[in-house]
């Protein structure tokens, strides 16, 4: 979440440059490893987030596609830790895994995460941050086996309303979609605090393909959650939920759970 504090004049150079970074861009898809939608705030400095993300696949992909095995009836599990250098500065590290049936269960690959966020004694309206998410995952899970993502981040607390709008770009470095160029995949949520520790919501994930040149409707990638966050403790995170898929290209029928604790210094 976000909170507004005092204010400063470096408002311009950061703006400038995350514009400079977004420009360029068109938009690869949205996988089922980790399922969020990322707030703004970065671990506070000297801290440890360490987070399981877990998802089963009810109704998935079902024959194996370029390569790719199908999705239908697995489980992923990514562990993912992150560390906080500055008050605005983290890293996050990532390692995927799959299990399932027919020869479907195998550590998959990992993804390193630097992030930065607007400070906020620069007392902005909005949080704001940007990630680039980069690594490896072995062929017979993804069609493109080295890749890029860009994730803008932009939230806002209103009373009991979260928003949270990811506009996120992806590039493959090495696979089927090397020459595809920036596939853009926008994640948005927004959540009710019902309570003080609960708070329910939808949460969208999609992806849509090149901006210059977007996909057909049956081959984009379209999920909606419905999805709750329990916050009892500083140092416990719980966020778990319902998805369902709206084209041909998305999997459907997929429960997720992320459980997160935070180390402090």
């Amino acid at each position: 979440m976000y909170n507004k504090e005092n204010k400063n004049n470096h408002i311009t150079p950061f703006f400038i440059w995350l514009v400079v970074l977004i420009l360029p861009f068109y938009c690869l898809a949205q996988d089922n490893y980790e399922i969020q939608v990322y707030g703004a705030q970065t671990v506070s400095k000297g801290n440890t987030m360490v987070e399981l993300h877990s998802n089963f696949t009810f109704d998935g992909s079902k024959q194996v596609s370029d390569g790719v095995l199908p999705t239908n009836h697995v489980f992923h599990e990514t562990i993912e830790i992150t560390h906080g250098w500055t008050p605005w500065f983290e890293t996050g590290f990532y390692f995927f895994n799959t299990i399932g049936s027919n020869n479907r269960t195998s550590f998959v690959g990992s993804h390193i995460r630097p992030r930065v966020m607007v400070p906020q004694e620069w007392n902005w309206p909005l949080g704001v941050s940007l990630s680039f998410e980069a690594g490896y995952q072995k062929r017979e899970f993804s069609e493109d086996d080295w890749n890029l993502e860009i994730r803008p981040i932009v939230d806002k607390q209103i009373n009991k309303l979260y928003l949270s709008f990811n506009p996120t770009f992806d590039k493959s470095f090495h696979g089927a979609n090397k020459d595809v160029g920036y596939v853009f995949s926008p994640n948005f949520k927004a959540a009710y605090n019902i309570t003080k520790v609960v708070a329910t919501g939808l949460e969208y994930y999609g992806s849509l393909g090149p901006l210059n040149n977007l996909q057909p409707a049956q081959s984009q990638q379209h999920q909606i959650f419905l999805a709750a966050d329990l916050d009892w403790s500083p140092d416990w995170e719980l966020n778990f939920g319902y998805g369902m898929g709206f084209t041909k290209s998305t999997d459907n029928s997929i429960f997720k759970v992320i459980l997160g604790y935070r180390f402090h210094k």
